[in-house]
């Protein structure tokens, strides 16, 4: 031992020998300390104090359990005032730092340490700096007199020295010559000294600190403060002793012989190692006979110690002990008594603690084939039937649609991070990079960005189990080259996620997948192979980690910052018999062969445990024929190379096991080889899994051995990453109090091992989030904190008791007391917008002209939607009311209300449905806190309930355990950030009060005042926002007049004037008292929510109706709304109507009461801001109603009705009118003069059966929340916030339960009341984080133009155009008979005359020409060319009409596109069966041929059939369409379906094999289809829904086209439906493959027709055997789309894109002519048609976007349609034409109408030039006549180039070339002109010539015209 070493022992020996007798019989402090921040860094010098901002770092305990071992008694401890009390009130701490001085103070104690408190030395909070200044202030002063009091209290019992300043002299010369200052500082010092003793009465001893050079002050202080010992700050120098002699006996002398401790001595000119100096310092402190209590150690001997000690303090760690860290570990805690080990630790966790919850890929995605996803080994497995009941993951959670869902979970729980894996086989389906999936990175991406949008961390686990299969089948984790693949995949993960994600875990339990998945073979890949597969899979495992740990690290880790680590799963092993040394070695071996095998590489050394190599090379040597274990080895390098591979480690974390020592013999496995057996005690609770067992001390004991064992070598911190236990799938599954108690139990255990063990624990993971599919247990085990209905396909999350439990664990930070704490935050003060005095209301109002403004709307302009959003600070809510949600009726002391009673009373309401329990939140407040943090919701609107607060109404019953309810709500809102806005009154009146008449008593108007005095005076600092009464109307009037609810009384006469009457004078009393007593102190607002439908007058241009419509508005909402907002009188309207009504009935006054000058002064103007709860609209109309009996219904003179239209819901007479709101806003503004406006009630009801897909409300809201933006943007409206009704289910007043508003599902029927958000909660989620609804991308224009030569054109079909339905030999047509058959096309309208096109070629084309389209596709009627269908008798008269046709086209340049059927088939040929016979192929082929020879010379566009869907299955199937058959709808449409792809193939081959050649034009089939959208995108069954739909509609056709056969898809739904049906066979008929291969290919383009999309969910028929049935899906639509004259067709322009893409990836990216879009219209004809031209604008924006940004292959664009014609079954009532046909006029004369400007704008400019590029030429319309002509020559070549060119030599040239190609022109150059076949230029010297012969013309005429005009004057 080195000298000075020697001497520090003799010398602490001595000190404490000598003055252990010391004052007070306290022991002598022998002191080192404080600590600084550089203990609690990772590096670096940092010497501030250290003042808990941190958690306290493990190697504190060691450094303390040092110091002790030194002789060190006691330990400095600096408080920080500003860390405590940061806001400087006591009752605001900062609880983690509380807690952490407490584990502080506990740790020094634990270990023989005496802590030595110091009140303060350092920093004053800011807030008290920058408000009081500095010690001169008294009120600074009296703050930190109660911040001693509350350290006393809160650190008292842990310490008995403190120091309340450690230095006196900086106060004192802050304070300079202040006296009075000084003196309130020196009486500070006393009352804190008497405050100290009088709690501590048992002992402690108090000081001040002060400076040796600071002498001066004590004799200043000595009689005016009290204190029990002196701690002087000094410096000794060794130069001279006698200066340090001489002030200890100075200090003595002046402060009348204190005790004194030396708290801080430096040697500066003592050199280092100096140990004289030693002995120079005991020789002046034993022989001057001073009174020294204590001595500062550290400063002056520290680092003598430090050296000759051999450690440095600040990093150190402890020596590495030989001694066996389990032995050390067991033998710490062996000991433990049961009450010992059991006890609860009542602390909180660190201040940045991390609280977590998790799930897993395969547990809880689903969409398991979804985005290309590859399969998975856990796919298989399933799909093997090797799970519980056969289950499997497909859908699971349905995660993957289900996003929001999942994070909305995660915002209710409060935690900060949310571990999930990634799906290895979703990003790379092969499991290699050259296999990658957008789609499934896509899907990451989405839920990474709504984690951080939720400010939750996401931690990702890059493999959790599920291999792709792809990979296992080339060996899994046993071939080497997974090492390389796995590293390659991470690398792509951390290259796409990182720069959002930093923490990654590699690997989540790696011994699961060696040990069950290639050991014993129960998980996948079910490899049962324990001697060489499962060390195998380990070893590839652990180099896999590695390898990708450096990628991170060498990569991504400057750029990105984070950290990447293992989760290990490992139980916890005791030995069976503790006294067993035997058992002892066995358990560390149980925990080496499952911890040890994984962390000792990563943690250690590189390489396995010593024991586990050792025990296996043992066994090899036992069992030398039957090889048990063979465990491969690293080479130097690779162990290099793993080492430290970590910067956390992970722990999985479940249960303990008791262990004990055994012969496993030669048996492969860890227990035979490592010769253990583990066991549970039967003491243990159990729980549904048999290996999961509750021990939750193993935790802490486990954290002690990793810390020991691991992290002494590698300074990492432990993460929890996984912690839960399953409960059974049957039961209560909601109540799960047994996953409480085990939570409660390990989170505490974690907390005891970071308190009293100094393990540095940083984060806790709860498994898991909600239940999932658990491996071979399927769903029958749960681990989730949340319920998961794997009956239902919505897959409904409803939180269990145990997410409510861990949510307030997180909320508290761990499990210290958490004091109720009054003022939980400030409240911003709202400024008062008091109305000003208006005029009275004229009648009709002056708001009438918001009748006159809206009512002659449009449908399409009262429809367009609105998108934008609402100004910063909008406020967004929800709303409840008590007597509807709270329950507890009399729980606590509540008096009964009025609804109480009512409800109790049986027959009140159908079923005797109660409020008695309700939603019960009386008792469950955490649970809607949790629904509203979920939210994010701004605000929550609910009521007080009066009777709970005063149970009789009255001050002097005031309930405190009611205040108490309140306060809490009001506390737990703004904890979160929510404001509260309050409704004192919301119906439910104290019953004792309405025994005195209730409100139809004046008394009332006082007593209401002084319930709401006392909310005022009670709530009011917190709450800013107040209703007085909702909906007084309703209380009035139904409560009072109709009698329908509490209190019941019908007396529709009087009593409902008094009533209101009344209220509206409580009301304005309560503003006053508020505005009075409470405003400048609370700055709050105070409202009143009065309600109000719109009401639109059935006739706007009918005065009187008009006026009508303004009094029902006046006798609703002017009723309280004009004295409040107006004049404080009720509107004239209504006083001259119930006047008059009264004079007329008799009576000598009015009815209606009237206010005295003061009242009316008094009601005017008591509100801050206008309140309005809205839910429909009513149609008015004037009606003179009876005089009796008298009623205030009768008094308005008006009748209501629905408004027929809008759609219906849950509530009769309760329609969902969108529209309405708007202009009920605008009614507002215009009558109250443009207050500010808050929405506190909207929403809509739906019945008890909509449980959690509520699409209706999403609607609902949708189009209500449009309406309220418009009136905001639009309409100069001050909106200010919404409130959507409601939070959740609830009582529903008359309803009962019957109908819900929530947003949140309640279950009535179970006694927890659980809630489960609804789809409409997430929608609203979305609005409300929107603020509104900004232009999403579907929406925004783009600019930019087609191709050149892109096809622009419009079409018609014969039958619905050409008329002449008997002439010229024409033979009749299906459609013929179909039209003038009874009752089959509406208005019994037919095709007879039509648009007389075949008499109007002429005036067709020149509309075509006027349109500047390029071509014009119109349809061939077979019957007019082959009467009777066949080829006996062609009609020459027929084919010379179409021959004339196509040369006027020709003639001016207009491609002719021939569609050979277009539906309007011979009837002679359905005479003998039609589309249902196949003899009709050859019959089709044989009038295909006849039209190619006999126009195919000059036709190069042709289409073989328009729209095989709507011929097979409207005209088969519905019989909606001729030939109207509809009774085989199960196969019959199937069977036209085969034939006509069949025909059309034919004709095709045809045209290929004869014409094509000579022809050289291009063929194919048109197509229709709608785009399918899933209703809800959150359902995995409504996106397969929307999926069949799709295959169903085009896949019928274009599957065995251009793909060969039918699809998939309907091949096997079809088959499977008719053989469960009984069938024999599919009803859908099957191509041989013959037919197959000549099928397949028979295209050109792609022909397709499209015009709207529809929104799918599943339908089960059951065996119902139809096409609709087949397909099983409804279809609806958004209601936010546009309404058009069809009621099939909305306009959703954005699904014109996505189907577009849709055949660009099924079908290989053909060229696509689009053949037909367009819109109709019905009603009065306006050829001002705006709503085409949006439907073009935007439809064609569609197709843009799809050919520019997708490489969509488009090349051409037909509009639908030319004029407007017979539109089939609806007759001429639909018009989709763009120019209208005056039916009136014999001559069908066509007009223009507006969209016809636009359309050849856009053809002009070949799509949409740029408006900031300035104006284009294309813009400036061209004069008629001189476009330039396209020409056309005799012999040309058309070509559609593409990826793969088809090139067909015929007589013309058109090119279409793609987004990417080069562009090939149209090269005619040939014109017809006069009637001559000419060149260009010919035709140009022609037209020239022409053109000047006519200006000469007009000039000649205009010279006659003069020369007449000049005779006639004469």
């Amino acid at each position: 031992m080195k000298s000075p070493l020697w001497l520090l022992c003799l010398f602490v020996l001595c000190l404490r020998e000598c003055w252990s007798n010391g004052e007070n019989g306290q022991d002598f402090m022998l002191l080192a300390g404080p600590l600084t921040m550089q203990f609690s860094t990772d590096g670096g010098v940092n010497d501030a104090l250290y003042d808990c901002s941190h958690p306290i770092p493990p190697r504190f305990r060691q450094y303390f359990e040092y110091l002790t071992s030194r002789g060190v008694t006691h330990f400095k401890v600096p408080l920080s005032w500003a860390q405590l009390l940061p806001t400087g009130r006591p009752d605001q701490p900062q609880q983690s730092v509380v807690t952490c001085y407490r584990s502080l103070l506990k740790q020094l104690l634990h270990v023989g340490l005496q802590p030595l408190v110091v009140l303060h030395g350092s920093t004053v909070p800011e807030a008290l700096r920058s408000r009081y200044g500095g010690w001169e202030s008294q009120e600074l002063v009296n703050r930190f007199q109660q911040y001693a009091e509350f350290a006393f209290q809160e650190f008292g019992g842990l310490a008995h020295s403190w120091v309340t300043l450690s230095d006196l002299g900086d106060v004192w010369r802050e304070l300079e010559s202040k006296v009075s200052p000084k003196q309130n500082f020196l009486q500070l010092n006393r009352e804190i000294y008497r405050v100290y003793h009088q709690l501590h009465e048992a002992g402690g001893r108090l000081s001040l600190g002060l400076k040796a050079q600071d002498l001066g002050i004590i004799p200043q202080i000595k009689d005016s403060t009290t204190m029990d010992f002196l701690s002087v700050h000094t410096e000794y120098h060794c130069a001279s002793t006698a200066d340090f002699t001489n002030d200890l006996r100075n200090i003595q002398m002046y402060s009348g012989n204190l005790p004194i401790l030396i708290y801080e001595m430096t040697a500066p000119d003592c050199p280092y190692g100096d140990f004289k100096l030693l002995g120079k310092i005991l020789q002046v402190l034993n022989n001057n006979n001073l009174n020294i209590v204590g001595f500062d150690m550290r400063d002056v001997l520290g680092t003598l110690d430090m050296q000759d000690a051999g450690v440095s303090i600040p990093d150190y760690t402890g020596t590495i002990e030989s001694r066996n860290t389990y032995q050390t570990v067991w033998d710490t805690f062996k000991a433990q008594l049961t009450t010992q080990r059991d006890s609860f630790l009542n602390e909180s966790f660190p201040a940045d603690f991390q609280w977590a919850t998790s799930s897993e890929s395969f547990k809880v995605e689903g969409g398991w084939s979804e985005g290309g996803k590859g399969e998975t080994i856990w796919d298989r497995f399933g799909h093997q039937d090797m799970a519980f009941a056969n289950q499997t993951a497909d859908l699971a959670c349905d995660s993957f649609h289900k996003v929001d869902y999942d994070v909305y979970l995660l915002r209710g729980l409060h935690v900060t991070t949310y571990q999930f894996s990634i799906s290895w086989a979703r990003i790379f389906p092969s499991g290699h990079r050259s296999s990658q999936s957008e789609k499934g990175a896509l899907y990451y991406d989405k839920l990474i960005n709504a984690l951080i949008d939720s400010g939750i961390q996401p931690v990702v686990t890059l493999f959790h189990w599920d291999l792709p299969q792809a990979l296992q089948d080339h060996g899994g984790w046993t071939n080497t080259s997974i090492v390389e693949a796995f590293k390659d995949y991470a690398d792509f993960c951390f290259s796409r996620f990182g720069d959002k994600v930093k923490t990654w875990n590699t690997f989540s339990s790696p011994w699961v997948v060696s040990h069950a998945g290639y050991g014993t073979g129960e998980h996948p890949p079910g490899i049962k192979d324990y001697v060489v597969a499962s060390y195998q899979a380990t070893h590839n495992i652990l180099k896999s980690h590695a390898e990708t740990w450096h990628v991170y690290n060498d990569k991504y880790r400057a750029k990105q910052g984070g950290k990447v680590g293992i989760a290990l799963n490992s139980d916890w092993a005791e030995p069976k018999d503790p006294s067993s040394p035997e058992d002892i070695a066995a358990a560390d071996r149980y925990l080496q062969f499952m911890l040890g095998w994984f962390a000792h590489p990563i943690f250690v050394d590189g390489d396995y445990p010593a024991t586990l190599k050792a025990q296996i090379e043992e066994k090899r040597k036992e069992c030398p024929l039957s090889e048990p274990a063979r465990l491969p080895v690293f080479t130097p390098e690779e162990k290099k190379r793993i080492r430290g591979t970590a910067d956390f480690l992970g722990l999985n974390h479940y249960t303990s096991r008791l262990v004990n020592n055994s012969d496993g013999g030669c048996t492969p496995g860890p227990q035979a080889v490592g010769d253990f057996q583990a066991h549970v005690d039967p003491s243990w609770s159990s729980t549904a899994s048999d290996w999961i067992y509750s021990a939750p001390w193993g935790l802490r004991r486990l954290l002690n051995y990793i810390s020991k064992e691991y992290l002494n070598v590698t300074k990492v911190p432990v993460h929890i990453t996984g912690n839960g236990m399953p409960t059974d799938y049957k039961g209560d599954t909601l109540k799960d109090t047994s996953r409480i108690d085990y939570m409660r139990s390990y989170i505490n255990e974690a907390l005891k091992a970071i308190h009293l063990d100094g393990v540095n624990v940083q984060r806790f993971t709860v498994q898991s989030l909600m239940d999932g599919f658990e491996g071979p247990q399927g769903y029958s085990e749960r681990f989730g904190l949340h319920h998961v209905n794997f009956d239902l396909s919505d897959r409904p999350r409803t939180p269990k008791q145990s997410a409510y439990f861990y949510s307030e664990v997180i909320e508290k930070n761990g499990f210290a007391s958490k004091k109720q704490l009054v003022h939980v935050r400030e409240v911003n003060n709202m400024q008062p917008h008091r109305v000003s005095p208006m005029p009275p209301s004229t009648v009709p109002s002056q708001a009438k002209d918001v009748w006159r403004k809206f009512s002659s709307q449009s449908n399409f302009q009262r429809k367009l939607y609105h998108y934008g959003t609402f100004p910063h600070g909008f406020s967004w809510g929800v709303s409840s009311s008590a007597y509807q949600i709270e329950g507890g009726w009399n729980a606590d002391g509540k008096g009964p209300s009025v609804w109480d009673t009512f409800t109790q009373k049986p027959g009140s309401i159908p079923g005797n449905p109660t409020g008695d329990v309700a939603c019960d939140s009386y008792h469950r407040l955490d649970e809607d806190l949790y629904m509203l943090r979920a939210l994010r919701a701004k605000s929550y609107r609910f009521s007080l309930s009066w009777s709970r607060i005063f149970p009789d109404g009255r001050r002097t019953s005031m309930n405190q355990k009611g205040v108490d309810f309140y306060n809490r709500l009001i506390d737990g809102l703004l904890a979160y950030n929510i404001t509260p806005m309050v409704t004192l009154y919301h119906w439910d009146l104290p019953q004792a009060l309405q025994t005195i008449k209730g409100w139809d008593n004046t008394e009332m108007i006082d007593i209401f005042n002084d319930f709401c005095d006392f909310c005022f005076a009670t709530f009011g600092n917190r709450v800013k926002f107040w209703m007085t009464f909702n909906q007084p109307y309703t209380i009035a009037w139904s409560g009072y007049g109709l009698g329908q609810i509490p209190p019941n009384v019908k007396s529709p006469a009087i009593a409902p004037y008094r009533v209101a009457h009344n209220l509206i004078k409580a009301h304005a009393k309560a503003y006053h008292t508020y505005d009075d007593k409470y405003r400048k102190s609370q700055g709050g607002l105070v409202s009143i929510a009065l309600n109000a439908d719109w009401i639109e007058p059935k006739d706007v241009n009918v005065p009187r109706e008009v006026e009508a419509a303004d009094r029902a508005l006046q006798f609703q909402l002017g009723w309280f709304a004009h004295p409040i907002f107006k004049n404080g009188d009720y509107p004239d309207a209504m006083k001259w109507q119930v006047g008059n009504k009264s004079e007329l009935q008799g009576l000598s006054g009015s009815r209606l009461p009237s206010f005295t000058d003061e009242e009316k002064s008094f009601i005017r103007g008591t509100a801050d801001m206008f309140c309005i709860n809205h839910y429909t609209t009513k149609i008015s109309s004037h009606a003179t109603l009876r005089l009796t009996p008298q009623s205030y219904e009768y008094d308005k003179d008006v009748s209501e009705a629905e408004e027929g239209d809008s759609p219906t819901t849950a509530i009769s007479n309760q329609r969902a009118v969108a529209w309405g709101l708007r202009r009920l806003l605008n009614w507002i503004k215009e009558e109250y003069g443009g207050p500010d406006i808050y929405i506190t009630e909207n929403g809509v009801s739906t019945d008890s059966k909509t449980t959690w897909d509520d699409s209706t409300r999403v609607f609902y809201f949708k189009t209500y929340i449009d309406e309220a933006l418009k009136a905001h943007d639009l309409d100069g409206v001050k909106v200010k916030g919404y409130v959507a009704t409601s939070l959740m289910d609830s009582f529903e007043w008359l309803h009962g339960y019957k109908v819900g508003f929530g947003l949140h599902h309640v279950d009535f029927t179970n006694p927890n009341r659980p809630r489960t958000p609804k789809y409409s909660a997430h929608y609203y989620y979305q609005v409300m984080r929107d603020n509104g609804f900004p232009t999403p991308d579907d929406e925004k224009m783009l600019y930019g133009h087609f191709r050149k030569n892109f096809i622009w054109s419009t079409a018609t079909a014969s039958y619905q155009i050409e008329g002449g339905w008997r002439e010229d030999g024409k033979g009749l047509s299906i459609w013929d008979k179909f039209a003038h058959t009874p009752l089959r096309v509406f208005n019994d309208d037919d095709g007879d005359i039509a648009c007389d096109s075949y008499h109007k070629v002429e005036e067709d084309v020149a509309m075509l020409k006027q349109l500047k389209v390029t071509h014009y596709r119109f349809s061939i009627s077979w019957s007019r060319v082959l009467p009777d269908g066949t080829t006996k008798h062609i009609n020459e008269a027929g084919l010379n009409y179409y021959h004339r046709l196509v040369d006027a086209l020709l003639a001016e340049n207009i491609q002719p596109h021939i569609t050979l059927y277009h539906w309007d088939l011979p009837q002679a040929l359905q005479d003998i069966g039609g589309w249902e016979n196949d003899t009709i192929i050859a019959k089709f082929r044989d009038y295909a041929d006849v039209i190619f020879g006999r126009l195919g010379p000059k036709v190069k566009f042709w289409i073989t059939i328009n729209e095989p869907y709507n011929i097979a299955n409207v005209g088969h199937g519905y019989g909606a369409a001729a030939p109207g058959i509809s009774f085989r709808p199960g196969t019959a449409p199937y069977n036209v379906g085969h034939n006509l792809i069949k025909a059309h193939a034919e004709a095709w081959h045809l045209y290929n094999d004869k014409y094509r050649a000579t022809q050289k034009g291009i063929i194919s089939i048109t197509i229709n289809s709608d785009w399918s959208e899933p209703r809800n995108p959150y359902k995995q069954e409504d996106v397969d829904a929307a999926r069949r739909v799709v295959q169903f509609y085009i896949g019928w056709f274009a599957h065995p086209i251009f793909n060969g056969d039918y699809s998939p898809t309907m091949k096997t739904i079809i088959r499977e439906r008719s053989l469960a049906a009984g069938l024999a066979k599919s009803r859908l008929p099957e191509f041989s493959p013959e037919e197959i291969k000549r099928i397949k290919g028979t295209h050109d383009y792609f022909a397709f027709n499209h015009y709207t999309t529809v929104l799918a969910f599943p339908v089960d028929y059951k065996n119902l055997q139809h096409y609709d049935a087949d397909r099983g899906a409804g279809t609806v639509a958004d209601r936010t789309w546009l309404d058009s004259g069809s009621g099939w067709l909305k306009v959703s322009p954005f699904g014109f894109r996505r189907i577009l893409n849709f055949i660009k990836q099924e079908y290989g990216n053909p060229p696509i002519i689009i053949t037909e879009n367009g819109v109709s219209e019905r009603g009065p004809v306006d050829l001002n048609d705006i709503h085409r031209s949006h439907f073009y604008e935007k439809y064609i924006n569609q197709v843009l976007k799809a050919y520019l940004l997708d490489g969509v292959d488009i090349r051409g664009y037909t509009a639908w349609s030319l004029m407007d014609n017979l539109e089939w079954a609806t007759g001429y009532e639909d018009r989709f034409g763009l120019f209208y046909v005056n039916r009136s006029d014999p001559k069908l004369p066509r007009v223009p109408k507006s969209s016809v400007k636009l359309y050849s704008t856009i053809i002009t400019c070949n799509g949409y030039p740029d408006p900031t590029s300035g104006p284009h030429e294309c813009m400036n319309p061209v004069p008629e006549g001189t476009s330039a002509p396209v020409s056309m020559e005799t012999s040309t070549t058309v070509s559609m180039e593409t990826s793969t060119t088809v090139s067909m030599e015929t007589s013309t040239t058109v090119s279409m070339e793609t987004s990417a190609g080069t562009i090939a022109p149209i090269t005619d150059n040939t014109v017809k002109f006069l009637g001559m076949t000419l060149t260009t230029s010919d035709a140009e010297i022609g037209l020239n010539t022409t053109f000047a012969l006519l200006v000469v013309s007009v000039f000649v005429a205009i010279g006659s015209l003069i020369g007449i005009c000049m005779l006639k004057r004469k």
